[in-house]
């Protein structure tokens, strides 16, 4: 597979089996090459300034209008319901959720959706929701585009190959995707595959400042990729299924042939992906603990300046050299929302029982830290330096709103960890009034 690079550049893409097709000096002519149909795809307001003004022009074999009406789809596990259960301000953890086998149940990346908490609603364009997804099929011919804001895709296990209206793009776990708002996409597998989804509704999301940082360093532009034009030219007699998220309800709707029929396109709003290991971490080399944000790989902004209403945060392998310093992380009551998960190896600060596939939740306000093990164990150590996190990539969603657990995380899922507050209790007082 090809791609360009680049994070929020103008692309210019078209399938080489059609040199020519973009248009050239304007984006509507009245025949356009080849005998396409222009289609803009906007991802902003036309009239937002031009920083944060998103669109894209496809030159398409078929308009994407040419579909029977949606009639509604069962949603499955899919919900924005955040009243089903009562609110749980207590610490959450999940073991690794669990991915059906083939033959007994069979699940597509849309069928194998489950909302596990979020905040918010997409009508009124504000909110985030967070999705496990479980499959062991692919999609056949069958796509989906969600109509309520952007998915951030973070494969644990299992590679995604993902056809999209701009090209096609492998996905591997330490690998994430975004596939932005009204995108069409179809997910195919490759055996039993898992995985965690940060969706937004009201921003897009896009790189952090980086203030005295200068201008490299964290998740740097170069290193983002968007796939190239690809188009198939396939009539489907038997209906091809286009399902919308809208109003975080489930609607199909079926056509006679692939939307993935795009020859060329051009513009600034497209899908991308962006590998892990690429991140360039900056980090504390005197004492004391930086702020976790410097871990911050995309941030989608609320209307309040310097407040998220989502960051995609990471905690990938690197040198710890702190003097005089605790070096895990440090305990915490935090005026955010912090949904961690496991993409592969051991956490620091939780070694047992925090494990790849599953996940927690620490609301808003609500402590928490390194369990009595890590404690005690880094309380003790040699301070030299040290290679922290080598072969894992734990990640955190973070969010300025109060998430909210769905029924199937706190009782359906069945995976959820009674147990967890154990892992404090062996915490002892090491206070003495006598000793300095």
């Amino acid at each position: 597979l090809q791609y360009m690079s680049g994070f929020g550049n103008e692309h210019v893409s078209e399938d080489p089996r059609c040199p020519g097709a973009l248009p050239e000096g304007q984006n509507n002519p009245q025949v356009c090459p080849y005998g396409l149909y222009a289609e803009q795809l906007s991802g902003s307001a036309f009239t937002c300034p031009r920083p944060t003004n998103k669109r894209s022009w496809l030159y398409r074999i078929l308009p994407s209008v040419c579909h029977k009406p949606f009639k509604p789809l069962k949603e499955g596990h899919l919900t924005h319901n955040w009243d089903e259960v009562e609110p749980d301000p207590n610490q959450l953890r999940w073991k690794p959720f669990e991915i059906p086998k083939a033959p007994q149940n069979k699940l597509d990346f849309v069928s194998g959706l489950h909302t596990l908490c979020g905040a918010g609603e997409p009508r009124g364009r504000n909110g985030i929701a967070v999705h496990i997804f479980v499959c062991n099929t692919s999609m056949l011919d069958r796509c989906l585009y969600n109509s309520d804001g952007d998915f951030l895709i973070v494969p644990q296990q299992g590679k995604l190959l993902i056809t999209t209206e701009f090209g096609k793009m492998l996905v591997e776990p330490n690998e994430i995707c975004v596939i932005q708002q009204g995108m069409r996409f179809s997910v195919e597998v490759f055996g039993e595959t898992r995985g965690y989804i940060l969706e937004v509704f009201g921003a897009h999301f896009e790189l952090p400042d980086l203030g005295p940082i200068g201008a490299n360093g964290l998740a740097n532009p170069r290193d983002f990729l968007v796939p190239v034009a690809w188009y198939e030219d396939r009539q489907v007699p038997g209906g091809y299924t286009v399902i919308s998220k809208y109003q975080g309800k489930l609607f199909a709707a079926q056509q006679d042939f692939s939307p993935f029929n795009v020859v060329a396109w051009h513009g600034n709003y497209m899908p991308y992906k962006y590998p892990l290991e690429k991140f360039m971490v900056i980090n504390s080399v005197a004492f004391d603990h930086a702020d976790p944000s410097i871990f911050t790989v995309l941030t989608a902004k609320s209307t309040r300046p310097g407040v998220a209403l989502a960051d995609f945060v990471i905690f990938p392998p690197r040198w710890g050299v702190a003097n005089n310093t605790f070096r895990p992380p440090y305990y915490h009551r935090n005026c955010m929302s912090e949904f961690m998960g496991l993409i592969k190896g051991h956490y620091e600060a939780k070694e047992e029982g925090f494990q790849p596939g599953g996940a927690s939740l620490h609301s808003m306000m609500t402590p928490h830290g390194p369990d009595a093990d890590c404690f005690e164990k880094a309380s003790k150590a040699k301070l030299e330096p040290e290679r922290v996190a080598e072969g894992t990539m734990a990640f955190m969603f973070e969010s300025s709103l109060s998430l909210a657990v769905t029924k199937w995380g706190l009782q359906t899922s069945s995976r959820l960890d009674k147990n967890y507050y154990k892992c404090w209790e062996p915490l002892k007082s090491h206070f003495n009034p006598k000793c300095k």
